[in-house]
C-alpha cells in the first residue's frame, strides 16, 4: 500500500525521472534483481561445473579437426575422471595430431602400461612409431593391437598390413602420398592420420 502511494505521488511530479527510479527500485526488490555485495561491487557468479563428458567433447573436436581444443577437453576429462586408459590414450592421440610425437608416445605408452588389452592405445602408439620411422617396433605394436582386438577392426588390420609391407620393403621406408594410418578411439568412429611426406 505504501509503495502504491509513492508510485502515484512520483508519477505526478516528474514522470520520466521517477519512472527510472521506480524501475531500479523494483528490480532490486525482485528475486532476480540487482545483487550488490557489501562493498557495492556487482559481478556475476561463477559458472557451475559442466555436465559434459570431456572425452565425448574431445572426440567430437578431434573429428572436427580442432586438435588443440580436443586436447584441452581431454585434459578436463583427466581431471574429472582421473588418469585412466581412456584419458591417457585420448591425450596421446590429440598430441599426435598436433605433431607432438614425443608427448604422444609418452602418453600412449602410459596407456598401454595401464591396460595392455586396450586396442586403441596400441594402434595409436603404432601410428606414432610409424611417424617416427620405427617401422619394426610399429609392426609389433600393430600386432598387439590386432590381437587385443581379436581381429575385429579393419583399421588396425590395415595399419598392420601397411607396416608389414613397409618392413618387408625396407629399402623404401618412406611413406607414399596415398598411404595413411588410422587413429582409432573407443566407441564408434576413427580418425585418419594423413602422411605429409
Amino acid at each position: 500500500m505504501l509503495l502504491q502511494r509513492t508510485l502515484v505521488n512520483l508519477g505526478r511530479r516528474r514522470p520520466k525521472a521517477h519512472a527510472w527510479l521506480l524501475i531500479v527500485t523494483l528490480s532490486a526488490c525482485s528475486a532476480g534483481g540487482i545483487d550488490l555485495t557489501a562493498d557495492g561491487v556487482y559481478a556475476p557468479g561463477v559458472a557451475g561445473e559442466s555436465n559434459a563428458d570431456g572425452l565425448i567433447v574431445g572426440h567430437r573436436l578431434m573429428a572436427a579437426g580442432e586438435y588443440e581444443l580436443a586436447l584441452k577437453a581431454y585434459n578436463r576429462a583427466a581431471f574429472q575422471q582421473g588418469l585412466n586408459v581412456d584419458t591417457m590414450s585420448a591425450i596421446g592421440s590429440a598430441n599426435l595430431n598436433l605433431g607432438r610425437l614425443g608427448q604422444a608416445e609418452r602418453w600412449l605408452r602410459l596407456a598401454v602400461e595401464k591396460d595392455a588389452e586396450f586396442p586403441p592405445a596400441w594402434n595409436n602408439l603404432g601410428v606414432v612409431l610409424m611417424e617416427k620411422g620405427a617401422v619394426a617396433e610399429a609392426s609389433e605394436v600393430f600386432r598387439r593391437a590386432y590381437a587385443a582386438d581379436n581381429g575385429d577392426s579393419d583399421e588396425i588390420r590395415d595399419n598392420l598390413r601397411l607396416a608389414l609391407a613397409m618392413l618387408e620393403n625396407s629399402d623404401n621406408n618412406v611413406l607414399q602420398e596415398d598411404q595413411n594410418f588410422n587413429l582409432i578411439r573407443r566407441g564408434a568412429g576413427d580418425f585418419v592420420l594423413m602422411s605429409d611426406l
